[in-house]
C-alpha cells in the first residue's frame, strides 16, 4: 500500500489535492492511506516551499500549485 502525504496549511488548492488523490485512488481500485500535513515544520523538513507539497512512499513528487490527473494516477497506480 502507497503512503500519500499531501503538504500544506489547508488552503483550497490543498483540499483539492486531497480530494483528487482520493477519487483517483477509488477509480483505479487502489488503496492508499492518504495523510493531510499542516504542521509547517515539518512540511519544511520535506523541503517543500510552495504548497501543496505531495510525497509518495516518503519521497517529494510534486510542489505548488494543482497536480495534473496524469500525474496522479501515476502516483496512485505506479
Amino acid at each position: 500500500m502507497k503512503r500519500i502525504k499531501v503538504l500544506g496549511s489547508g488552503s483550497k488548492n490543498c483540499e483539492t489535492t486531497v480530494n483528487l488523490i482520493r477519487i483517483a485512488a477509488e477509480q483505479a481500485a487502489v488503496e492508499i492511506e492518504l495523510e493531510k500535513v499542516t504542521d509547517m515544520a515539518e512540511i519544511m523538513a520535506y523541503g517543500v516551499m510552495s504548497t501543496p507539497g505531495v510525497v509518495v512512499d516518503e519521497v517529494v513528487v510534486h510542489a505548488g500549485g494543482l497536480p495534473a490527473p496524469d500525474e496522479i494516477r501515476k502516483w496512485v497506480i505506479d
